[in-house]
């Protein structure tokens, strides 16, 4: 490189004095004289071309150190590292935004391997909207576990002991993708971070006055009147040509004084304290009703276990009525709840079972659906976080073992049931409050199948996850942990096929890890004699 760029530079030379040459006897001596300096500035020029070359050199090695440190650390323990919601988001905010600069860099003067490798690895990069549900991920971390943005810069996550740090940068990019999908409680509570990391003096590189023009529109949006006219005003003292904080601000102030005027209360002078007094705002309802009963049995609040209840709970061994394939080496079986019953089985899989349904998987993974109530049709949900695949049981002996196990087990036969479903929770995954069965009022979902509804679901955990990320169910306050290797069982249906409505369940957002389940649902057909009806809708 170094070669070229010398030879590059004798060529700018030579071709000056070259075609400059014939003129040379009929230039007088202040015209030869003024050549001099023509040369010098060239020469000047050439240096500050040498100077820009050098500084984009030293940015590019810059950037070079910097990942290379940050790629050391990543591929040591891939797992580890991605295992911290924030690393995760930063992965993906790197390859999505800064990669995507640094190529700009390098386009300065087009370098052909830079750019064949951009062009092969591009395809794999995540995408704006791979970046946008990080963030979106982040934030419902925040919502569900109730952690202040503060705490979450810093990376300090319940019982974690390794941190990743959000800049001031990283939080104004979270505030502008709240405040683009409209959502101003996230966009004030980020971009009131970014400013609180800006006045305690910490680099960054967008301004104080984008974070303010994206802050003081939030939070108006929020209804904060007075503070909105305060936050536009420092906008204007820091850039009065900023046309449209000049607009926003006469609108509130007379907005402000109707308000005011119609409570008989005079207009107050706006504060001038420094640093900037940040604002605590209410989380806005939304559309899920058992919200907070929700979130708060994944925080391990609101949990119903009495020493009454716990009492009637039971460990035992399990042969699946003297079932050939567990008499010799029986399950151990705990009840997690009495009403509904929820049991768990331990040494539900092995460790070598675990890693062969996921090395099958993996390449089959996609983002997980839902049927639609409406419609019946399966589609993409944003209360269902995760991506999954099925298995078939001709696939691999593993699998078709697995199946034979959760038969021998609940004593129903898995000939109705659906494949085997894996699905993979990452940072913020979730799958909010819904029911495993067809309800009444829904098309019938599983018609086409000819199997009757979901009579139970089979759930195996097939890995730890270091926080967050249980089962949960709102109605009766049960909260199960994933523990690898062991499964739950419990029945959708009571035996008049009639649905029990205590069942909806969530499996809450992953906080810090990687969740690993696979479910398989056993549907009503084929089950007449093994579960015969009860005398009444609800035995």
């Amino acid at each position: 490189m170094l070669l070229r760029r010398e030879s590059f530079y004798t060529s700018i030379i030579s071709s000056f004095i070259f075609s400059m040459a014939p003129f040379f006897s009929h230039f007088p001596l202040g015209q030869m004289t003024d050549l001099i300096y023509t040369e010098k500035e060239l020469v000047q020029s050439l240096k500050e071309y040498i100077q820009a070359e050098e500084s984009k050199l030293a940015a590019v090695k810059s950037w070079a150190n910097k990942l290379d440190v940050l790629t050391l650390a990543s591929t040591a323990d891939p797992e580890v590292y991605l295992a911290h919601p924030v690393n995760a988001y930063k992965l993906m905010k790197r390859l999505n935004t800064e990669w995507s600069e640094l190529e700009s860099l390098v386009l300065q003067d087009p370098s052909d391997g830079f750019i064949s490798n951009m062009t092969v690895h591009r395809q794999y990069f995540p995408d704006e909207e791979d970046e946008k549900g990080a963030a979106k991920a982040l934030m419902r971390l925040q919502d569900t576990y109730k952690l202040d943005s503060e705490s979450f810069s810093k990376g300090k996550l319940p019982g974690v002991h390794h941190n990743a740090i959000l800049t001031v940068d990283d939080c104004y990019d979270m505030g502008k993708t709240a405040y683009n999908e409209a959502d101003y409680y996230h966009a004030v509570l980020w971009m009131q971070q970014a400013l609180r990391q800006m006045d305690a003096g910490e680099e960054h590189v967008v301004s104080k006055a984008d974070v303010l023009d994206y802050l003081s529109y939030s939070v108006y949006q929020m209804g904060d009147l007075p503070r909105a006219i305060e936050l536009t005003r420092r906008l204007v003292a820091i850039d009065s040509s900023h046309q449209r904080a000049g607009g926003n601000l006469r609108y509130f102030e007379k907005l402000l004084s109707k308000q005011l005027k119609e409570l008989n209360q005079e207009v107050q002078e706006p504060a001038t304290e420094e640093p900037i007094q940040l604002g605590t705002y209410k989380r806005p309802k939304d559309y899920l009703p058992e919200r907070e009963i929700y979130e708060g049995l994944c925080r391990g609040e609101g949990v119903k276990m009495t020493s009454a209840r716990r009492s009637r709970l039971y460990c035992r061994y399990h042969d699946g009525n003297r079932n050939p394939r567990l008499l010799l080496q029986p399950m151990k079986e705990e009840d997690e709840w009495d009403s509904p019953h929820i049991v768990r089985y331990l040494n539900a899989l092995s460790d070598s079972e675990i890693e062969k349904i996921k090395e099958l998987a993996k390449p089959r993974l996609a983002r997980a659906t839902v049927r639609d109530p409406k419609t019946g049709v399966l589609t993409t949900a944003n209360y269902r976080v995760s991506k999954s695949a099925w298995l078939e049981g001709e696939e691999d002996p593993v699998i078709e073992r697995v199946n034979q196990r959760i038969e021998d087990i609940t004593g129903l036969t898995t000939q109705t049931a659906e494949l085997l479903q894996i699905a993979n929770y990452g940072v913020g995954g979730q799958y909010e409050p819904h029911f495993d069965f067809s309800r009444k009022d829904e098309p019938d979902a599983f018609k086409t199948l000819g199997t009757g509804n979901r009579v139970a679901t089979f759930l195996n955990y097939m890995s730890d996850v270091e926080a967050g990320g249980a089962t949960v169910f709102p109605d009766f306050g049960a909260a199960i942990y994933p523990k690898k290797g062991t499964a739950v069982f419990w029945y959708n249906l009571f035996r008049s096929g009639e649905g029990d409505y205590r069942t909806r369940h969530a499996a809450c957002p992953v906080l810090v890890g990687c969740k690993w389940v696979s479910n398989k649902w056993i549907h009503e057909r084929g089950q007449e004699f093994r579960r015969p009806c009860g005398l009444t809708e609800v035995d």
